[in-house]
């Protein structure tokens, strides 16, 4: 089954939390800390792959997980960090994050890797709090949680050449002449539901990649028939054939201009990529008398390669003219058509920075909850398994301001205080 969109949730593993440890020895009197460093969780990364040709796998399993890093031991020992997840997408795959609709990564190359979920920091043990100051430090850091987020993936075919046009333009018929591929073809509407794929190899062994696309109708960029769903694949397209048929069941001209504007309303510039008209149905009747007619009314210096799938009229002077313009035409930016430079660079300076890296908010008479992605992530890093590791997070929230901010609140002996999973009441 050709799936080319899908959704998935991934999730880096987290990291080891590090080890409260004292080293004792028959014979050493003072062995002072010695716990270690807990290990980094795995991270997730897409590569892709020739293997695969749909993201048919990706239906079913919608949750990716990675590996959890092992915490730290004793005797400084570190604990082992998580396996990476490495998960195959096909060649062409383009990954957007979902929430934001970021753009990712476009792999598009045999090999080509990209993390898209980073594994959590391993948490310090105590060995590494020892100081002049403390010298038998009982506090510990726990490992950071895992990068997690929601993913749209897009398979864009990678094709050289894409033909289009309305329905039973003749396309498949065409792919079916000029390559080894053998789509269906049917005189009805829609025969072609998926996009095909089909490679030409030319007397000169030359070769070049052709894709036909399911018939584009008017409307298609607003959600009918099956053009808007495979628009996606042109994208990558450096030159379109478009087939406009010559059998009397259409207007050849109003056919063209159809195509042409659903090209345009799609966007991504795919309207300035070079075009090759041709001219298909040559055998029917009457075709010659609607060829003029088509030229005259498009009233533009371009060539039109009039081709028969029956008697093969014209196909060898239509590859030669596809092969011209591969050559003569560059590939196109994928997601930069006018330009702009796609990596964006967040820049800090002391306006930007926020003073107050948290919020208290009110959740109902008495109860409140700090939030802050900085404050959060702090007091998951603090092990507060011990009393030493409480009285550090206490004094880092009062050393961010927390507790003056609860006074300016008015809060009442007694009231509840949140801090993500962490409960305790409050009292002046």
């Amino acid at each position: 089954m050709f799936i080319d969109q899908a959704k998935v949730r991934v999730r880096g593993g987290k990291g080891g939390d590090g080890a409260i440890s004292m080293y004792r020895e028959k014979f050493i009197e003072f062995g002072g800390p010695d716990g270690g460093r807990g290990g980094r969780g795995g991270s997730i990364i897409f590569k892709a792959t020739s293997n695969l040709s749909t993201l048919f796998p990706f239906r079913y399993n919608r949750l990716i997980l990675a590996e959890n890093g092992q915490n730290g031991g004793s005797k400084n020992k570190y604990g082992a960090s998580g396996a990476d997840t490495i998960v195959e997408v096909p060649i062409g795959t383009v990954v957007y994050d979902e929430q934001t609709d970021q753009f990712l990564c476009d792999l598009s190359n045999e090999g080509d890797e990209y993390v898209v979920a980073k594994g959590g920091k391993g948490g310090r043990g105590n060995a590494s709090f020892k100081s002049s100051k403390n010298r038998v430090p009982r506090i510990a850091e726990n490992g950071d949680l895992g990068e997690e987020r929601s993913l749209v993936l897009e398979l864009k075919l990678l094709a050289d050449i894409g033909l289009i046009g309305l329905p039973n333009a003749g396309k498949s018929t065409l792919l079916s002449l000029i390559t080894a591929a053998n789509p269906k073809i049917a005189p009805y509407p829609f025969t072609t539901i998926t996009p095909n794929l089909g490679v030409v190899n030319l007397a000169n062994y030359a070769t070049f990649v052709v894709a036909d696309l399911p018939g584009l109708i008017e409307g298609a960029t607003e959600g009918k028939g099956l053009g808007f769903q495979f628009l996606r694949h042109v994208e990558r397209c450096r030159v379109l054939v478009h087939l406009v048929a010559m059998d009397g069941e259409s207007d050849p001209y109003e056919a063209y201009q159809t195509i042409r504007k659903e090209i345009i309303n799609y966007g991504y510039n795919i309207e300035a990529r070079p075009e090759i008209i041709v001219a298909s149905k040559m055998d029917e009747p009457g075709a010659d008398e609607l060829l003029k007619k088509f030229e005259q009314q498009l009233n533009i210096d371009v060539d039109i390669y009039p081709i028969s799938a029956l008697t093969d009229e014209g196909l060898k002077e239509l590859l030669d003219e596809m092969y011209r313009t591969l050559q003569e035409t560059p590939p196109f930016p994928l997601y930069a058509p006018s330009g702009e430079d796609l990596a964006t660079y967040r820049v800090y300076d002391a306006a930007t920075i926020e003073e107050v890296p948290f919020n208290i908010i009110r959740l109902d008479a008495h109860t409140y909850e700090i939030v802050g992605d900085e404050v959060v992530n702090t007091y998951r890093r603090y092990n507060l398994s011990t009393d030493e590791g409480m009285l550090r997070l206490l004094q880092y929230l009062r050393k961010i301001g927390v507790d003056d901010k609860l006074d300016e609140l008015g809060l009442e002996d007694g009231d509840t205080v949140l801090l993500d999973d962490f409960e305790f009441e409050y009292f002046k």
